[in-house]
């Protein structure tokens, strides 16, 4: 993400041109978040579809109006002690000229703040991934209130706000690898340590309803990343929002290829499940990379993620925690890897003038890339944990087993995904037709 700077030369003039392209971008990063409820809803079982849409969904709402009241100004507000930000004049959005220019750069405020937004909006709802199948709908509402409150906010604060600690140690993270993947994918594991497995984890098969569903989400995620990531530079007047836009295209293509080449050798199939997983996978490591690595590198990015997500997503078995749709292995794994290749495949060309290892620029930015990506993940776990311990000893985290058994859907949403009254008419009628079937066919005996 680009930061906040003051330019010692003339002062910067509105861009109509980086205008209208931030506008076009925070479009896309909305589109992902209904892309994120298609590709989850596919995942999981037809029971429990339509709560997952709406736990992607709710999100949009939530998270856009704490955003305009006190998110903006908590995340991107002047610096206090490194940790958060604060400005008075941006609660409510109050006080902000609608030409008025975000801080050295060629766009309004108004337009970085629901650039912004978007990200917001969507990390929680990555972490809804996680806790398919058993989890209050009113839980998960005030849940995602809390954690963007006290995790969310702070942390992009750190990462991309002027005076933020890991700002001013110059920890990369072009845009979200810390902040959004690490971020959700350590709170969805904090979560799930907290509330449990879902009834028959390791017994039941709880295979994907529908992998068209799942393709298409990931196609949407794929699309929508493209504003996400190369929209983070701000503005497409020096080529570095180019860069990540071919970069972010390169990884990803390479960590699909990688992850379908693993799932071949393991397994002994090209599985459709695969190809989306290993998409998104390379979508979020090259997130916090792509613009300080060349194409090469973001083939080397991919590959490494690819595989490595692949490979974290059977770790659930091994360890017993529930992450129903590999939010750990996909989100944490991968953002975790995409930051910490940093110090290895930055080129010194891009973003910044940072080389990494392979460059000649030894580990020095691979150490800072470290204390960003634990100290981030550390502190999103614990905190998670304990807002989900909170909420599961008062108001209850999970819904009652015989909910969870029938489905989710008709007891926190009474409604269902798929009416399918209408395609035979009931079961009644199709015994009826077998029955008179049956009966035609013993008189043709008979006679």
């Amino acid at each position: 993400m680009a930061p906040a700077i003051t330019l010692a030369a003339e002062a910067p003039k509105l861009s109509a041109a980086n205008t209208g392209f931030m506008l076009i971008c925070s479009a896309l990063v909305m589109l992902m978040t209904p892309g994120l409820a298609f590709f989850y809803g596919g995942m999981v079982r037809v029971k429990s579809t339509l709560n997952m849409l709406m736990m992607s969904f709710i999100s949009l709402g939530i998270v856009t109006i704490l955003w305009v009241l006190y998110g903006f100004s908590m995340a991107f507000g002047t610096d206090s002690g490194s940790l958060i930000g604060w400005n008075s004049d941006w609660l409510g959005l109050s006080n902000i000229g609608l030409t008025q220019l975000w801080d050295g750069y060629t766009i309004p405020i108004f337009v970085f703040m629901v650039f912004q937004l978007m990200f917001a909006i969507i990390t929680p709802a990555l972490i809804s991934g996680a806790l398919a199948d058993r989890v209050k709908f009113s839980a998960w509402a005030l849940f995602i209130t809390l954690w963007a409150t006290v995790v969310y906010f702070p942390v992009a604060h750190w990462v991309w706000g002027a005076g933020g600690w890991a700002f001013e140690l110059g920890v990369i993270d072009f845009a979200g690898g810390t902040a959004v993947h690490i971020n959700a994918g350590a709170a969805a594991l904090g979560v799930i340590l907290v509330i449990g497995k879902r009834l028959g984890f390791k017994r039941d098969p709880m295979r994907p309803h529908s992998l068209p569903l799942v393709m298409l989400g990931s196609g949407l995620l794929w699309f929508g990343w493209f504003g996400f990531n190369a929209g983070s530079w701000l503005g497409n007047d020096d080529g570095v929002g180019a860069l990540m836009f071919v970069n972010t295209q390169v990884a990803t293509a390479a960590a699909m290829l990688a992850w379908l080449a693993y799932e071949k050798i393991r397994h002994g199939a090209f599985t459709t499940l695969g190809a989306a997983s290993g998409a998104v996978a390379g979508l979020v490591a090259i997130t916090p990379s792509g613009g300080a690595v060349s194409p090469l590198g973001a083939i080397a990015v991919g590959v490494i993620a690819g595989v490595l997500c692949a490979m974290a997503v059977g770790l659930k078995y091994k360890f017993g925690y529930d992450d129903s749709l590999d939010v750990v292995g996909v989100h944490l794994v991968g953002g975790v890897v995409g930051s910490l290749l940093i110090g290895f495949f930055a080129s010194g060309h891009g973003q910044s003038d940072v080389e990494g290892l392979f460059y000649g620029g030894g580990l020095t930015q691979f150490w800072k890339q470290c204390a960003g990506v634990f100290a981030v993940l550390a502190y999103s776990l614990i905190v998670s944990a304990i807002l989900a311990f909170i909420l599961d000893k008062t108001i209850g985290m999970r819904v009652p087993e015989d909910d969870e058994i029938a489905g989710i859907d008709q007891a926190e949403h009474a409604e269902t995904a798929y009416d399918f009254s209408g395609a035979g008419g009931g079961a009644a009628k199709t015994a009826a037709v077998a029955a008179a079937v049956a009966g035609a066919e013993s008189k043709k005996v008979d006679a």
